[in-house]
């Protein structure tokens, strides 16, 4: 050993030190690089393999941690009612969520997947989460309900809700139409404030398209069902929309311009097709106006299953499916069983020059921007710190206003001087009746905890409209409940009045469809049994308008109270005067359904109420 033999090893040493350290500095792992950068540099290292199983999204009961990883799986998603087990705590949520997680970040890349849920009125599929009234029902507290429901969604450990829809329903016969916040697009566009609610309010120097999510307490929203869901004809879920580009573009394009002004992350395409063309192969409006003339830079989803059902039969040429539906600009598939089969049929598409690299390469670029932004490479783990804000006391408060101001007063007594509301609390016997009046899975409909809704009490934590009743009038009231009483019964027993809650069963998209919107049996017998021997209100839970007509007569007072959710104790608090109806009709409300389709401006309008109709109360106090 010579003389410089000891300084000569340290600054070896140190050489072998900073060739190790830039060898392992990435740049796309670095959160103060620009997003553009840390893109730019992951897409160079990706294989076609990995970027195929960025834009696949699976189902949770086929995610195990071999598939994460051994296919690079970029996203998963809860199907409508599936949990990890039922009445499943948050924690059980989230230890789910992070399994598959660290199955992802074990990959080469190490690529955090994003899990999505259908959260549409509060995080619907959870066990004691709050449910919020369907969107048919809901007026001035958007935003703080999805500020409400973001907390809810992250308490589970999830990032991503498959909400808002901001569907403008044409047609009540459509099963989806309680999806929908009305028939006319400009409240449609207002209630889109409820993206800021989701995923945080956007910087004032933001570029317009650019996705934007604010934290670890915030989620990706997703606008949809790109485009024209709610125009169908007749209303037939998935059917095809007949209109000009002009009506297209006036009535059910503009709340889309909102939300990508309100930097939605996401836009789900609709099962719908226009004119005879499929959404989910229609270039020309997925990538040529969405993409292109619009400037969304967000990622475009497909619905369920959306591939295999641009043919018809669903699922008879997939590997054309796969084409058209990645060719007119999808960037992430919700497969979301037969994974391997779209990664094959994709990977065949790609190699053989049927579909460019280059759509290959926008699709990951868009989904990758979102995960970004959102910070999920930096925060890819769940923890239990928000579990405690799942159907939090403050969530059920808002809730109950949200209901209360959803109650639209369509008639109060015969006159506009003997009105019937608001209830006294002090009545001696009251009677409450119908189907609808002691069931919190009625109250909710679909979308909660299943997928087309469940009857009874033990589905979740909430106030049926009974017990609500029960909980506001004056301790010596007494309270009859019979569901479906004989008017005998009625007259015989000296009640002051009577509350008779009907409606519609729980039911979700096509299983919703409905040529005759009538309300469920024993209902029309209970209203003429009821409200033909004593002074009555009939408050009617559905999610929609629906024929009423031929009772209006024998009624005194009619509510409609849509779809209210979890917190019936919204229903008593107006009903009994504790605070004024002020709701006002976002649908038109027909005679019959040989009117149907009619929306407000129609030349035919000729409405049982009309669009905008509510009569109002003033609160009372305690009375």
């Amino acid at each position: 050993m010579g003389r410089f033999s000891i300084p000569k090893l340290g600054f070896i040493l140190l050489c072998c030190l900073a060739a190790v350290t830039e060898a392992t500095y990435v740049k796309y792992k670095d959160p103060k690089q620009p997003f553009g950068v840390r893109i730019k540099d992951l897409m160079s290292r990706m294989t076609l393999a990995e970027k195929i199983g960025q834009m696949t999204q699976i189902e949770r009961t086929v995610a195990t941690p071999d598939v994460m990883k051994n296919y690079f799986i970029g996203s998963v998603l809860s199907g409508g009612g599936s949990v990890p087990a039922p009445k499943a705590t948050p924690e059980a949520w989230i230890e789910m969520v992070n399994t598959m997680q660290k199955a992802a970040l074990s990959t080469r890349l190490g690529i955090p997947m994003i899990y999505g849920i259908d959260a549409v009125h509060g995080h619907n599929n959870v066990y004691k989460a709050t449910i919020f009234p369907h969107n048919v029902g809901l007026g001035v507290t958007r935003q703080k309900i999805g500020a409400a429901t973001a907390l809810e969604v992250r308490a589970t450990g999830i990032p991503y809700a498959f909400a808002p829809c901001i569907a403008v329903c044409r047609d009540p016969r459509w099963g989806r139409c309680y999806e929908s916040y009305s028939e006319d697009h400009k409240i449609v566009q207002l209630m889109t404030e409820i993206i800021p609610g989701l995923q945080g309010e956007l910087p004032a120097n933001s570029k317009k398209g650019v996705p934007f999510v604010s934290g670890k307490d915030k989620v990706a929203a997703c606008a949809k069902h790109y485009l024209g869901d709610g125009g169908t004809t007749k209303g037939i879920n998935e059917n095809n929309t007949v209109i000009s580009m002009n009506g297209l573009l006036s009535i059910h394009m503009p709340a889309y311009l909102n939300s990508i002004r309100k930097g939605v992350a996401t836009v789900m395409v609709s099962y719908s097709s226009w004119n005879g063309v499929k959404m989910h192969a229609n270039r020309d409006l997925v990538t040529g106006f969405l993409k292109n003339k619009l400037k969304f830079r967000g990622f475009v989803i497909s619905d369920w299953q959306g591939l295999d059902r641009i043919t018809s039969p669903p699922h008879a040429n997939y590997s054309y499916s796969v084409e058209a539906g990645v060719g007119s600009g999808i960037d992430m598939i919700m497969v979301p069983y037969s994974f391997t089969e779209f990664i094959d049929d994709l990977t065949y598409q790609v190699k053989h020059n049927i579909i460019p690299m280059s759509r290959i390469d926008d699709a990951v670029k868009r989904i990758l921007r979102v995960k970004f932004v959102m910070g999920l490479f930096e925060n890819p783990m769940a923890d239990n710190s928000l579990a405690n804000q799942l159907g939090s006391q403050e969530h059920r408060e808002l809730a109950r206003e949200a209901v209360r101001k959803s109650l639209v007063l369509l008639k109060n007594g015969e006159a506009a001087d003997k009105p019937l509301l608001p209830l006294s609390k002090k009545a001696t016997k009251i009677l409450v009746a119908g189907t609808h009046a002691d069931n919190l899975g009625y109250q909710c409909g679909g979308w909660t905890i299943t997928w087309q809704g469940l009857s009874g009490n033990d589905l979740t934590t909430g106030t049926t409209i009974l017990q609500a009743i029960k909980n506001t009038v004056d301790p010596s009231t007494q309270v009859v409940y019979s569901q479906n009483p004989d008017a005998e019964f009625v007259k015989s027993r000296k009640f002051a009045h009577a509350i008779v809650v009907v409606g519609e069963p729980p039911y979700a998209e096509t299983n919703g469809d409905s040529l005759n919107l009538t309300i469920s049996k024993p209902g029309p017998d209970t209203i003429y049994n009821v409200c033909g021997a004593v002074k009555c209100v009939v408050v009617v839970i559905s999610g929609r308008p629906v024929v009423m007509q031929p009772y209006l007569s024998s009624i005194d007072a009619l509510v409609a109270a849509w779809l209210p959710g979890t917190e019936g104790q919204g229903v008593a608090d107006v009903l009994f005067g504790d605070y004024g109806f002020t709701g006002k009709l976002a649908r038109t409300w027909f005679k019959t359904v040989d009117q149907l389709p009619m929306n407000v401006g129609d030349p035919h309008y000729d409405p049982l109420f009309p669009f905008g109709f509510g009569l109002t109360t003033k609160p009372t106090g305690k009375n």
